[in-house]
């Protein structure tokens, strides 16, 4: 299994087994990522976020996201193989807004899946996750980019279903780009009673949240224009890690 520095993840690990999330730096975001790998096609991949196809789903909710999607099976070795394009799927359980109903997105482009950002992201995810459950051989991993566009007259919703869980075992949301946003910050909640366990706000690239779906809900606050005569977004990578099931 691709390992990052047995003290860096021990720490993550850690915080992730006490509280349920983990909210990690750019600096030392960076400095993990750069143990598994290199972000040498960084403003390729940062610049792809401008060719997001429009979340049609949230015709009646809104017209402020745009996402592109793939699915991945990750093994315990460190080997990262896409799997055919297919739906994004969540039961109403988890999505009361969304859920229950196949929905389709624009793949991944390929430059991006085998670039090294995307690649660097994957493999430190798995050391990190990996770490959690040593006993799990395979992985699903879906990932999602997402660009949440805010206007004036319409606050940009990174997460319009609400305070909520994935239906998935871990979460990894990294920031890509943010601008001229306000607010934007991510809420930690306790399953069950939903009590604010904590909350911050990821505001320079490569800012990370970490988050342990079975322990924890989490949501994100509307985000508005700074400027509102200026265009305005916040862009986020989400990678999810599943149990595979296998037949």
């Amino acid at each position: 299994m691709t390992r990052a520095p047995a003290d860096a993840v021990d720490e993550l690990s850690a915080a992730l087994r006490r509280d349920g999330y983990a909210f990690v730096a750019h600096a030392r975001m960076r400095e993990l990522l750069d143990t598994v790998g290199t972000l040498d096609d960084w403003p390729a991949f940062a610049a792809s976020w401008n060719d997001l196809a429009l979340d049609t789903y949230l015709a009646d909710f809104g017209r402020y996201r745009r996402r592109r999607h793939a699915v991945f099976r990750i093994e315990r070795d460190g080997a990262i193989v896409r799997e055919a394009h297919q739906p994004h799927w969540q039961s109403r359980e988890y999505n009361a807004l969304q859920g229950g109903i196949e929905r389709w997105f624009e793949p991944l482009e390929n430059s991006i899946v085998s670039g090294a950002s995307l690649q660097t992201t994957l493999r430190l995810s798995l050391a990190l996750f990996g770490t959690l459950a040593p006993e799990v051989k395979s992985w699903r991993s879906e990932v999602h980019q997402f660009r949440i566009e805010a206007r004036p007259d319409e606050p940009g919703q990174p997460t319009p279903e609400g305070v909520h869980r994935d239906g998935v075992d871990y979460v990894l949301v990294l920031l890509v780009d943010r601008v001229n946003i306000a607010s934007g910050t991510t809420t930690i909640h306790l399953a069950g009673t939903r009590e604010l366990l904590g909350s911050f706000t990821l505001t320079k690239p490569l800012d990370a949240a970490l988050v342990d779906d079975a322990r924890v809900f989490h949501g994100v606050t509307p985000v508005e224009p700074l400027d509102p005569a200026q265009p305005a977004h916040r862009d986020v990578l989400v990678v999810t890690f599943k149990r595979a099931q296998r037949s």
